[in-house]
């Protein structure tokens, strides 16, 4: 299928740069990178970055650039669980602490590319004056955690602090320098260990008095905490990160010595530093990359043992109007309706556009100069011309409209929360009204999880001994918000359930994909297909922390290239700020969810014009 493209902004090469660079230099292939509005930040193989501005100013760059190589950084040299065992539960010293931390893994790069320290100072430059650090005045009111972490930044790394902070700085320089003592000098020989460098500066807070007594020695419970499997809080990797930069920073490194390399000459030479760190740090790297969450560390082993699930146990399919009460879902669906309002006239323009394309499809021909059939009248002229010649009669057909149905397979995982799932929702209600009109059927899914962590499939695992790569550790849940053969009318209400708080949770993308093409096979239709709309890889804590850390993606993978090998069912994708180009032969990316409706029209569109290329032919080839 031909996908249609826009005229690309110039933002989309930078992006793409970046994108490249992340995944360099943090050691990571398959990291997802999307751009936006939400919180800045990285959980589990995802990065979180702001949306630059379309005509690329300076300022723009160099904020997402910083923001990129401090989570690139992090992503590298971070291990999850040791700092969540390492790190004080509260107050300023937890703070601090993550201060200090984010000093340590940024230090690493800004040593070795000065590019990097480039960027990371102007990320800084920025943040202090986002934060007003100019106007502190007053020691009482400069927080000790910026104040330590730009400390921590100039002792380390020789970045230096921000005209905009120092005056902040100041304040407190003259303390801390004098408890200190050589504190300092004993973070930046222990830097290339974080769990050495937690120690030395849990020992700095305790000179700096920031650190109860009773913090300042961990116990033997906090030190086993999380020991056994690397158990997550859905957010864990991103704790670190909402408190104050430190956590929300974001890597896109692509060219830090030129601000037009927002091209492809950024990716070649960021990469090209990363290259010559990772040979720099091997030795490093082979004692101190332990990574407990994801212990495979996203290698793929020829032998990589076959998917499966711990227990199915406890996981359900359900249909949305059981997971709530109609009185809740009627308040739920007067919210989508009232989102939809000012989207009136643009979603029925594309409603209209794809219903005429299938109705001018569904038009019947006719078969003239036949000898019999109805009596041809735009040919009777010749009679009366020429009685000799015989009447002229014609035939009625139908064109080679197969009979349809689509599946609309929604994610519902927590990353679409807020704008992301509300178009989703408003586009699947216009999809099923358009297509529900050209006698095409519709079915909407959702796939998630029931808990976040595993829910009851964990805690049996617990039970039973913890066996070695379980599988797939958590209960699915998987939505009918629309069954095929459900009229919309009576389906309409049951739409709403995607609005409501607490739904959404894990992403296991391989068993909702699984799932929704064997609802399909059984359909008497001729022709099925599956549209899949999603914002990134699969992500299930519970299980990558006790299976190979590619575990959830390789499952996808599988899955999409059987269907797109062997199966009739036609299968396409939309990612929303997610590139699924690369698990998806048919897909298209839109950044902004507000592309979705028209996007998926456009799409839809294709698949019905028949003289783009039959598409049957995919299981025949094989």
């Amino acid at each position: 299928m031909a996908l249609t493209k826009n005229k690309e902004a110039p933002a989309e090469p930078f992006k793409r740069a970046v994108t490249a660079t992340m995944r360099a230099m943090s050691r990571e292939k398959e990291l997802e990178v999307t751009y936006g509005n939400d919180a800045v930040g990285i959980t589990s193989n995802r990065a979180r970055l702001p949306n630059p501005a379309k005509d690329l100013p300076l300022e723009d760059v160099q904020k997402v650039r910083g923001l990129s190589d401090s989570l690139a950084l992090r992503k590298r040299y971070h291990d999850v669980g040791l700092h969540a065992r390492m790190c004080p539960q509260a107050g300023d010293a937890k703070a601090v602490f993550e201060a200090i931390e984010q000093a340590r893994v940024e230090a690493i790069g800004a040593n070795r590319m000065k590019g990097v320290a480039d960027n990371l100072f102007n990320r800084l430059d920025t943040h202090c004056k986002e934060n007003g650090f100019e106007r502190i005045y007053e020691k009482s009111e400069a927080p000790i955690a910026d104040v330590l972490g730009l400390i921590a930044r100039e002792k380390l790394a020789n970045i230096p602090i921000p005209e905009s902070a120092k005056g902040m700085v100041d304040l407190w320089r003259a303390e801390i320098d004098k408890k200190s003592g050589d504190d300092f000098d004993e973070l930046l020989d222990k830097l290339a260990s974080q769990e050495e460098f937690a120690t030395a500066a849990r020992k700095l807070m305790q000179d700096l008095d920031l650190l109860d007594e009773a913090e300042g020695t961990m116990s033997d419970d906090e030190d086993n905490a999380d020991g056994d499997d690397g158990e997550q809080e859905p957010d864990a990797e991103s704790s670190g990160a909402d408190g104050d930069d430190e956590a929300q920073d974001a890597s896109a490194a692509e060219d830090a010595d030129s601000q037009e390399g927002a091209g492809e000459e950024g990716t070649e030479t960021e990469s090209g530093e990363s290259a010559d760190m990772d040979a720099e740090s091997a030795g490093e790297e082979a004692g101190r990359d332990r990574r407990p969450v994801y212990p495979d560390d996203f290698r793929n082993s020829p032998d990589a043992a076959p998917y499966k699930a711990f227990t199915t146990d406890f996981d359900e399919v359900i249909s949305a109007s059981d997971l709530c009460e109609p009185e809740e879902l009627s308040r739920l669906r007067q919210q989508l309706d009232q989102q939809m309002t000012n989207l009136h006239s643009l979603i029925s323009k594309l409603a209209n556009r794809l219903q005429r394309k299938l109705l001018a499809q569904q038009n019947r021909s006719w078969e003239f100069d036949l000898e019999e059939g109805i009596l041809d009248a735009a040919r009777l002229s010749r009679v009366v011309v020429d009685p000799l010649l015989p009447l002229s009669f014609k035939v009625e057909q139908d064109t080679d409209f197969r009979d349809t149905v689509v599946t609309l397979l929604i994610d519902n995982s927590g990353s679409m929360r807020g704008r992301p799932i509300s178009v989703a929702a408003m586009c699947a209600d216009v999809l099923a009204r358009t297509l529900e009109r050209c006698s095409v059927k519709v079915e909407i899914l959702g796939f998630t999880t029931r808990a976040w962590k595993g829910g009851q499939s964990r805690e049996k695992w617990l039970e039973q001994g913890k066996e070695a790569n379980p599988g797939r550790l958590n209960d699915l849940r998987h939505i009918v918000y629309k069954s095929a053969d459900y009229p919309y009318r009576r389906a309409r209400q049951s739409l709403g359930l995607m609005l409501r708080e607490g739904l959404l949770k894990e992403n296991i993308d391989g068993e909702g994909l699984l799932w929704a093409h064997n609802r399909l096979l059984g359909r008497p239709e001729q022709r099925r297909i599956l549209m899949v709309i999603s914002d990134g890889a699969p992500v299930d804590d519970s299980t990558l922390s006790v299976n190979p850390g590619n575990y959830l993606d390789r499952h996808l993978r599988d899955v999409i290239h059987w269907i797109e090998t062997r199966s009739a069912v036609e299968l396409i994708a939309i990612g929303i700020g997610h590139d699924v180009t690369r698990y998806y032969q048919q897909a298209v990316t839109i950044i902004d969810a507000e592309q979705l409706g028209g996007v998926m029209m456009e799409q839809l569109a294709d698949l019905f014009d028949e003289n783009k290329g039959p598409r049957r032919s995919k299981a025949e080839r094989w």
